[in-house]
């Protein structure tokens, strides 16, 4: 099961509390107060792992908590500390918090890790508060409670390619041509529920992680359909891949479908408007494609592209057009 959003209860560990005890020992008289203090609370961290790849274990677990500090000992003995909770997630986590919205990190490198709740510290022993007026002080301090928060986990997919288009548009094919990805096809659409990661190798040398994203349709941008669910994924690949279907199951116009997606993205994002975008008109091998083809060489200012994943037709150019524009982008990390 893939899971790209999850919102959960975190609680950091409480300090534990200090301790009150005296010297007791024959042959020294008034030996005078060792309490020792008590240990710090855990803290809660996140951090970005390669190799996660889903926010699962999230869905079946809604309360995570940090061990609680030991209390403190006599002869002056210190209380241990609470283990920290590490809890690994994958690059491109957004840790935000539940109740104000606000992003508390975003976490993209592998092993970046932040402190979402910071333990308790533990209390003070009776051997603090020993003074020249005090000598036999009988008070500790109880240890503080640590942070605790509901956050919201979202999952944005990062990948050097996205894959865009309207349902059915064959992305999901075109994914599992170019890559060793296995996602689900069928001949009706949304089979795609959530994207798919491939790595597409060009040569020995150049390779890019090509993301599909589950198809668009007109409002996503309200969030109807699939809507935010996915879009947000986008947000992290570098240049686009459009594809249009010349033919498409629900006899809609292909020129049209390709409008409504534009539409959705700019709406969703500005920026997306902006992103370097290959048009590739798919299914080249059905008689439909020439017309769809040369209508939008009239609309769109780059070159558009022709491929068929069923007769490998194109498939060698649009790989290294992507590897000539991701040559010229910067790396998209925050948006």
């Amino acid at each position: 099961m893939f899971v790209d959003r999850a919102e959960i209860e975190i609680e950091a560990g409480r300090g534990g509390s200090g301790c009150v005890a005296f010297r007791r020992e024959k042959y020294v008289p008034q030996g005078g107060p060792n309490g020792g203090d008590g240990g710090d609370g855990g803290s809660v961290i996140f951090r970005a792992r390669e190799g996660v790849n889903s926010l699962v274990q999230f869905g079946h677990r809604k309360h995570w908590r940090a061990e609680n500090g030991h209390p403190g000992q006599g002869s002056d003995r210190h209380g241990r500390n609470g283990e920290d909770m590490l809890i690994e997630v994958p690059p491109g986590t957004v840790i935000l918090d539940s109740s104000s919205g606000m992003i508390i990190r975003d976490l993209v490198e592998d092993g970046e890790e932040v402190i979402v709740a910071r333990g308790g510290r533990g209390g003070k022993g009776n051997a603090h508060f020993k003074s020249s007026v005090n000598q036999a002080p009988r008070e500790a301090t109880k240890g503080a409670d640590g942070d605790s928060r509901r956050i919201i986990l979202e999952l944005k997919v990062i990948a050097d390619v996205g894959l865009v288009g309207k349902p059915n548009a064959g992305k999901s094919t075109l994914l599992s041509r170019l890559s060793r990805a296995r996602p689900e096809i069928a001949d009706y659409p949304f089979t795609t529920k959530f994207p798919n990661l491939g790595l597409v190798s060009a040569n020995m040398e150049r390779s890019f992680v090509m993301a599909d994203i589950p198809g668009l349709i007109e409002g996503a941008a309200e969030g109807l359909g699939l809507g935010h669910d996915f879009l947000r994924h986008i947000m992290r690949a570098g240049i686009l891949v459009h594809l249009v279907e010349p033919l498409p199951s629900d006899q809609s116009d292909p020129i049209e479908n390709f409008k409504t997606i534009r539409n959705e993205l700019e709406r969703y994002s500005p920026e997306l408007a902006t992103r370097p975008e290959i048009v590739v008109v798919s299914k080249s091998e059905i008689p439909e494609a020439e017309e769809v083809f040369e209508k939008l060489k009239g609309l769109v200012a780059s070159p558009v592209l022709r491929i068929s994943a069923v007769t490998g037709q194109g498939l060698n150019e649009l790989i290294f057009r992507i590897i000539a524009l991701l040559d010229q982008q910067p790396v998209v990390k925050e948006k």
